[in-house]
């Protein structure tokens, strides 16, 4: 069992920055790709982000590209998502997930959830 807790989370100017981390349990995190997905109001959970075990290779939303970076720490077993300037339309909910070790946007092949961080973005 993995448990992931996020943080960093809250409100910010229209391109302002936030970092969101998620810090993960247990002695297993360097087994499991990572990924970052949000969730805004009456829509559905929208893929942000994926790493790899290593961190060597990432994957992007199309709608965060060249804004937002994931990265991660094994050592510390956590997992960051830097997100520059920030748009309105970034406000959502943002859940940390943990899956197998391919780096994928399918949020089915994802086993660990975290309970997610409020980002609030006003314009």
């Amino acid at each position: 069992q993995v448990q992931l807790v996020e943080s960093g989370g809250g409100l910010v100017q229209a391109g302002g920055s936030l970092r969101l981390s998620c810090a993960a349990s247990g002695r297993t995190f360097s087994r499991y790709a990572m990924g970052w997905f949000r969730q805004a109001p009456g829509k559905e959970r929208d893929f942000v982000a994926a790493i790899n075990r290593s961190g060597a290779s990432t994957l992007y939303g199309d709608s965060v590209k060249g804004r937002f970076t994931i990265s991660r720490d094994n050592a510390k077993n956590t997992v960051y998502l830097q997100m520059n300037s920030l748009k309105p339309e970034d406000t959502a909910v943002y859940y940390c997930a943990g899956g197998g070790g391919l780096v994928t946007p399918r949020p089915y092949e994802y086993n660990y959830w975290g309970q997610g961080t409020q980002v609030t973005v006003s314009s």
